[in-house]
């Protein structure tokens, strides 16, 4: 399955966060990640994550796609992180 994962994650626990989203996905830009997952490994960064943010300051979004999604990808503006690879 494709995933994106977006995030709004208080000052002290963003640099954690970000290391679990790096471990599984690939950076897009800020708070932004991506990638192709298998349904045990998203369990699993969805244990870390709840280990890690705080439920009543912090917010992480997973949106999953079962299917394909899209096949390309317009960035306008300066490109930041990422692949040059299409999911």
């Amino acid at each position: 399955m494709k995933v994106i994962v977006v995030y709004d994650i208080k000052e002290k626990r963003v640099s954690k966060v970000l290391k679990i989203c790096r471990k599984y996905f690939t950076w897009i830009q800020n708070s932004v990640f991506e990638g192709e997952i298998t349904a045990s490994k998203l369990e699993k960064f969805k244990i870390e994550i709840n280990g890690t943010i705080k439920k009543d300051e912090d917010s992480v979004i997973i949106y999953v796609f079962p299917n394909d999604w899209y096949s390309k990808r317009e960035i306008i503006g300066i490109k930041k992180g990422g692949e040059e690879l299409i999911l």
